[in-house]
Formats: C-alpha cells, structure tokens, sequence
C-alpha cells in the first residue's frame, strides 16, 4: 500500500487541474474573525440567501424535551428513496439552514431524496454542546420518524466544513445510544483537532472560532468537542472529501487513518489545487466533487 498523497488524487481529476488553480490565483484567501467585534462585523454584512423554488417545508421537531427547526426539501416529481440531514457549515458561528436551500434543492431533485436541514444554535451565544445537541436531536428525530413521514428508512448524514464535525458529532452521539438508523455520512473538510494539541491542530490554534465554539471548556480534548480523541469504533461507511490545498488537509488525514484503524469503511479523496470549501466554488473540481457525493449518496439511498 502507498500512502502517498499523489495516490489519494484520482487520475481523471489531473486534467481539471489548471481551471482550479486559476480560479484560486484570482482569489484572496479567507480568514475567520479574530475577536468578537469582527465577527459581528462580518455577520452585519451578510446578505439574505437566495430562495430556492419550490421553497422548503419549515418545521420544528422535538425529541426528549429539546426542540430544533428543520428546513425540508422533497423531491419535486417522485416519491423520496432516502433522507439526508444537512449540517451547513460556517465555523460554528455562522450559517443558516436556509443559507443551504439552493445546494439542498437541486440535491433533492437530482437524487429523488428529501433534504432536511438542521438551524443548529450558533456561538458565541451559545456554545459547545449546544450545537452537537441540536443536530443529535434532528438525527434522532429522523430515526424516529423517517419511515411514516417520508416512506423510506434510508438516512444519510451530510456535512460541509464545522457542519461535518458536527455530523461525526452526531454518529458518536447516536452510536453511544445504540441507534443505528444511520446508513452513511459525507464529511466535507471538517475540522477535527479543536484543543489545538496534534499537529494538524496547530495550524488553525489562533483561530477566535476555536474560542467562540469551545466557550469556557477546559479540556477541549474532549471527543464530542474534537472527535479526532474518539473512539470511531462502530460507525456506518463514511465519505470524506478534502483539497490539497486546504488548511485542514493534514486534519482530515488523520481523521481518515483514526476512521480506518477503528474498523469503519471510509473512503478519503483529495482532489487537487482546491481550497477549504471548494466545493462552495465555481469550478470544475467542485462539479467533480459534487458528482462523487451524488453517486456515493445514490449507492446507499438509490
């Protein structure tokens, strides 16, 4: 076996190469807010997301006492093969279940699958567990009521950026539970390492979103914090999708032999000259991203 990172980039990726990397020559990179006031500068000038059409149901679902609202996209012409549990992303401050309708809707109707969105709790205001509970809670709603609301019991989790360390939030919460409703789950460079302590962690250790998150926790070592200390035993076959070129590439790495050691089915691609959160972007390797994800979806749900 080689482990070499040219051997984790597809062959047929190489060619959409150069569109990728002019793409990014033209673009400054982004950073996250250093402190409260910028972040609350950043959030003031946020415009409204685009509706999508049909637009979503709204609804909020409870389980346990705890209550989270719910954005759900059906298939516009057939009846729904599955369910996916979108987690948006947004560094856990930023973000919105509507902020994801355009993304959601076209999966819907590409993959004959309902999409339902998570409006997880944001920090600062409100930080860890808060948003780890709010997604548990839309999962096990899910669980509960996939089958006589939507007709299937097939249930994918899907998560971009901090929505995908939340999403293996969610499948370690749901596993400690025994639930099992979970068929599989598409982690879009997720953030893994919080407390800052591995090497892939120190690479984003002055980052405020690390401190909005993790609030007053001492040990941010905690595996539901930063699930990279977990315990991956028992998971459902995971998707994960990175760029080379991605600060959390080395996070992602990591993630994906802890994912392996622990006997989970995990598939990690790399694709090349793309940044954090590519497949956000206009570009070729986005297109060829966002194919891979539909027909790892439409293997499980399909």
């Amino acid at each position: 076996m080689n482990l070499g990172l040219p051997h984790l980039v597809d062959p047929r990726l190489l060619p959409l190469v150069e569109d990728s990397r002019a793409f990014y020559a033209n673009r400054t990179p982004g950073r996250g807010p250093g402190s409260l006031v910028e972040l609350r500068a950043i959030r003031a000038q946020l415009v409204a997301p685009t509706a999508s059409q049909p637009p979503p149901a709204e609804e909020l679902v409870s389980v346990d006492g705890r209550t989270v609202a719910l954005r759900i996209h059906t298939p516009a012409d057939r009846p729904p093969t599955g369910v996916i549990l979108e987690i948006h992303g947004g560094g856990f401050y930023l973000g919105s279940a509507a902020s994801s309708d355009i993304r959601n809707r076209a999966l819907a109707d590409a993959l004959g699958v309902t999409v339902a969105s998570v409006d997880y709790r944001l920090a600062p205001e409100h930080p860890w567990p808060a948003a780890p509970e709010d997604c548990e809670t839309a999962a096990l709603w899910l669980a509960e009521h996939a089958e006589d609301r939507f007709g299937t019991s097939k249930v994918a989790i899907v998560g971009f950026s901090a929505g995908a360390t939340l999403a293996i939030n969610t499948l370690l919460r749901l596993r400690d539970q025994g639930v099992s409703a979970v068929d599989t789950a598409v982690l879009q460079f997720g953030t893994y390492d919080l407390s800052a302590q591995t090497p892939a962690g120190r690479l984003i250790a002055d980052e405020y979103f690390l401190e909005a998150y993790a609030g007053s926790v001492p040990d941010r070592t905690r595996p539901d914090l930063s699930p990279i200390y977990a315990d991956l035993k028992n998971l459902p076959p995971v998707l994960m999708i990175v760029g080379d070129r991605d600060i959390l590439l080395q996070d992602n790495l990591a993630m994906a032999a802890g994912l392996s050691a622990d006997g989970v089915d995990v598939d990690l691609r790399v694709y090349p000259e793309a940044a954090h959160g590519f497949t956000g972007h206009p570009t070729p390797m986005a297109g060829a991203a966002l194919a891979d994800i539909g027909a790892w979806l439409s293997g499980y749900l399909g």
